[in-house]
């Protein structure tokens, strides 16, 4: 094969790998952004949600959702003491009181490694190699519902009335109105498909990215779980009823919470959640920004390009005609006579 050969069967090849990586980036930068986009499935406000329940007596609606509240309390800094704080014990109450009823049970450090050692043992060295504490506590969840199902509460989240009109809904999340889902409050029935569809998507997200953040969200986190909950919806076969969203918007003007309360939390916060929160908070301005960005990047490329070019081509002009002189005259008069 001759070297012209050997040049275009390379270059042919380096253009279709481009052609390969530029699809996937692309189709990875499409999955990516409908995190932040209008979200699947059907949004309730809380009130919503209670008046669907207290419309008729008795509500003639089968309960699919088992009556048991999950808590997780692992002691980051003193993993031997399960004693809660004194607030969070106090805001827990609040569901346990008005859920008297029902199961609770409160999750330790120890009892949940083993759930996932004795019930999904082949998520074990996953679990154990988790870089942030707290993706532990986000797979943990997922599991639960899967498993037993129920209503999951973060520690920080208390109740406000009976959780009975919660029931009815065989697989939802909670969402803040903006950004991506939430997972601070979920719902299930036992082995919901969306649930195992989560739960096994786990390992292949369990990437380490630079910003902890990202680690955080994307491989366990709101953002994991909003990308799963978009792609269950786009499996769904169309006479399949989609799953419900339990708006929990916290901005002015937003549907009140009927269940629900919003006490401490920030337990998982890193050095870049500032950065990434104004993002979430502020999209339409961090998008501007990175516009002005981009574009006075591309001017300053432009400007230093256009610069280079005229000292290199004003460069070889001098050399050229410098070389080329035969009058006898100084490489200075040609380059002033030029």
């Amino acid at each position: 094969m001759t070297r012209p050969s050997v040049k275009r069967l390379t270059a042919a090849l380096l253009l279709f790998l481009l052609i390969l990586l530029s699809g996937y980036v692309l189709t990875r930068i499409a999955v990516f952004s409908r995190i932040f986009r209008e979200h699947a499935g059907v949004a309730l406000t809380q009130d919503e949600v209670a008046i669907a329940h207290n419309s008729t007596d008795p509500d003639p609606r089968s309960q699919v959702v088992p009556k048991i509240i999950h808590q997780i309390f692992h002691n980051w800094n003193d993993p031997n003491n399960e004693t809660l704080p004194s607030d969070w014990e106090k805001v827990r109450h609040t569901c346990i009181s008005l859920n008297p009823d029902w199961e609770y049970k409160l999750w330790t450090e120890k009892s949940s490694r083993d759930f996932i050692e004795t019930e999904y043992r082949w998520f074990l060295s996953t679990y154990d190699n988790f870089k942030f504490p707290v993706q532990k506590i986000d797979s943990l969840r997922y599991f639960f519902m899967r498993h037993y199902g129920g209503i999951y509460l973060d520690l920080d989240n208390g109740c406000l009335k009976n959780l009975e009109p919660l029931l009815y809904y065989p697989a939802w999340v909670t969402d803040g109105g903006h950004g991506a889902l939430s997972n601070n409050i979920l719902g299930a029935q036992p082995n919901h498909a969306f649930w195992i569809l989560l739960t096994d998507s786990l390992i292949s997200y369990a990437w380490n990215y630079p910003f902890p953040y990202i680690t955080i969200s994307y491989a366990t986190g709101q953002w994991f779980e909003t990308v799963v909950w978009e792609k269950y919806h786009a499996q769904l076969p169309k006479d399949a009823p989609p799953l419900t969203r339990v708006m929990m918007d916290m901005r002015p003007g937003a549907a009140s919470w009927v269940f629900f309360t919003q006490e401490r939390g920030g337990t998982w916060d890193n050095w870049d959640n500032h950065v990434f929160g104004y993002i979430g908070n502020n999209t339409g301005e961090a998008v501007g920004y990175l516009v002005g960005f981009l574009g006075a990047m591309a001017v300053g490329f432009f400007v230093t390009r256009t610069v280079l070019r005229c000292v290199f081509y004003r460069y070889r002009g001098y050399r050229r005609l410098g070389r080329g002189n035969k009058s006898g005259r100084g490489d200075e008069e040609i380059e002033l006579s030029a």
